[in-house]
């Protein structure tokens, strides 16, 4: 059974590949992914503001005053739980380089076109051999249009190719007034990969406190149908190899990433809940349903749902729209609304 898939260039054992999370935080962690059969893994974010917050001079303004503004300060980690900065990041990356033999994909989160490229060409000289960049911005000003923030992350991937040579994956989100136009402009100025999508933590309210509160929420299954029927869109439309890394949780999560169109199948939330051993269970239960379905690999059955290949394309469409309605029954006799 040839498990064997290709993304960003690189040869990978397998599909099951853990997303950015804690797991990555240390080079033991890295170890036990590597041990558990993880076929590739992508490192924890580094954030531009971990080396702001290091800086002495920002320290020193976000203690002062803090009494009278703490509600201010209070959004920002204490320096011992944001311990891992630049220095470490890049270190933790040079060893995990030295040690491990599966490939080390870094992920970086920057608010400047400036701290893309800095640590991009850092990243690149500490021996990674991928980088997925992670954007996560909320617009928030009304003033700016949807073709003016576009034009930004445009810019910013034109601006990161240019200075490193590194395979780029950008970590999409799915909120762009049109997705595959987007895609299709990030893959022509310098994207290699697409990952499907982004999860933007929504705070919640603090009633008590009467304040806004930051809430961790793990993935469930449900939130795969998303990356999956963009994926499905995407496949064969754009020359970037497409990654999903929402809702994978077992083996039919990942076959039906692979049959979208996807290269890999990410997971975080799984391992983080179930442990380790869940890598070497989902790959046991891909092949016996492998077996059982008569596929001989997995590139045999990448793309073989997605939007171009199946029979009946309008089933991504508007025209399925009033079937999932009318598929809807809550009654016990059987009849639907």
């Amino acid at each position: 059974m040839d498990l064997k898939t290709k993304y960003l260039g690189m040869n990978l054992a397998h599909p099951l590949v853990p997303s950015a999370s804690p797991l990555s935080h240390s080079l033991d962690g890295l170890r036990k992914l590597e041990d558990a059969g993880a076929s590739a893994v992508v490192m924890f974010s580094l954030f531009e503001e971990q080396l702001q917050i290091e800086s002495e001079s920002l320290h020193h303004l976000l203690d002062y005053g803090k009494e009278s503004v703490g509600e201010v300060t209070s959004y920002w980690p204490e320096l011992p739980e944001y311990a891992t900065g630049p220095d470490q990041y890049l270190e933790l990356i040079n060893r995990a380089k030295e040690t491990l033999d599966i490939p080390i994909i870094a992920s970086l989160n920057c608010n400047s076109l400036g701290g893309w490229i800095e640590f991009a060409q850092l990243i690149e000289e500490a021996g990674a051999n991928a980088l997925e960049l992670n954007i996560y911005h909320i617009p928030t000003d009304p003033t700016v249009s949807a073709s003016e923030q576009e034009a930004q992350y445009i810019e910013m991937i034109k601006s990161v190719r240019a200075h490193t040579s590194l395979p780029l994956a950008v970590k999409l989100h799915p909120f762009f007034s049109s997705l595959p136009h987007m895609a299709h402009q990030l893959a022509q100025h310098g994207a290699d990969g697409l990952v499907l999508f982004n999860r933007f933590y929504q705070p919640d309210f603090d009633l008590e406190a009467l304040e806004v509160a930051p809430k961790l929420v793990l993935s469930t299954t449900d939130e795969l149908r998303l990356p999956l029927w963009w994926t499905s869109i995407l496949y064969g439309k754009v020359n970037a190899d497409l990654a999903i890394t929402s809702g994978i949780h077992d083996h039919l999560g990942a076959l039906k990433a692979m049959m979208a169109g996807a290269r890999i199948a990410m997971m975080a939330s799984e391992l983080l809940r179930n442990g380790l051993g869940r890598i070497r269970a989902i790959l046991q239960d891909i092949q016996r349903w492998m077996e059982e379905h008569e596929y001989e690999s997995i590139q045999q059955m990448q793309g073989s749902m997605s939007h171009q290949n199946v029979r009946v394309p309008e089933a991504f469409e508007r025209v399925n729209y009033m079937r999932v309605l009318r598929s809807y029954n809550d009654d016990p006799t059987g009849q639907s609304w």
